[in-house]
């Protein structure tokens, strides 16, 4: 049995994996899905991977998944535990010394316009849902932000791209370019938006196992 170590985005929390944890149940897997302290205004990127490590517990076969901005927790995390696999899930790939603060002019990232938050986030997702996932927010006040990348290259792990087909935020193309300059793959594709873990569990939990091979 593996431990996937669900990593969640900006502002939110464990509750954006509560549909896809348990479909890596059903698939004979274990998930944590801890609550990084974003609302901590002391907390860095050493408090998010401790808060990651303190949920894994003494598990010792591991997959960690990075969601957008847990991105760049996901890979510390994975540097630590000797995970057998890491993927970043519609991520923000971090490249040594970078300062999470600065990855979006170093990426040349351009925000969508004239969107609301549902659209950018949640196309797709059955509205209620989606307004539930509004609802589980939280507001980030935490310093990682000028933190700068600690490790001097990509760990070591045997590592998967996997970009969402309908991301309006982090739209296939420029996940496409990121993934190619930063790591040199080609990321792997599911349909779904930038919170497709609400959208399509059951596709990802699929593509998450069978990168275990």
């Amino acid at each position: 049995m593996t431990t996937f170590a669900l990593i969640h985005g900006g502002g939110g929390s464990g509750w954006d994996f509560h549909l896809l944890g348990p479909e890596l149940e059903a698939r004979g897997h274990g998930f944590v899905a801890p609550d990084l302290p974003i609302t901590d205004p002391s907390a860095g990127l050493s408090s998010f991977v401790d808060t990651v490590l303190a949920a894994l517990g003494d598990a010792s076969d591991v997959a960690v998944v990075g969601h957008s901005y847990g991105g760049f927790t996901a890979p510390l995390v994975a540097s630590k535990v000797r995970a057998r696999l890491l993927v970043y899930l519609a991520g923000m790939i971090p490249a040594p010394g970078e300062p999470p603060g600065q990855w979006w002019s170093n990426t040349d990232f351009s925000a969508p316009s004239g969107l609301t938050e549902i659209e950018t986030f949640f196309n797709g997702v059955d509205p209620a849902l989606a307004a539930e996932g509004m609802a589980h927010g939280r507001e980030q006040v935490s310093r990682e932000g000028e933190d700068s990348w600690p490790l001097p290259a990509h760990p070591d792990v045997p590592t998967r791209v996997l970009l969402c087909r309908d991301d309006r935020f982090f739209t296939p193309d420029f996940q496409r370019r990121v993934a190619r300059e930063r790591l040199g793959l080609t990321p792997d594709e599911v349909d779904g938006p930038h919170c497709a873990p609400l959208s399509h569990p059951t596709q990802i939990a699929d593509r998450l196992v069978s990168y275990l091979g």
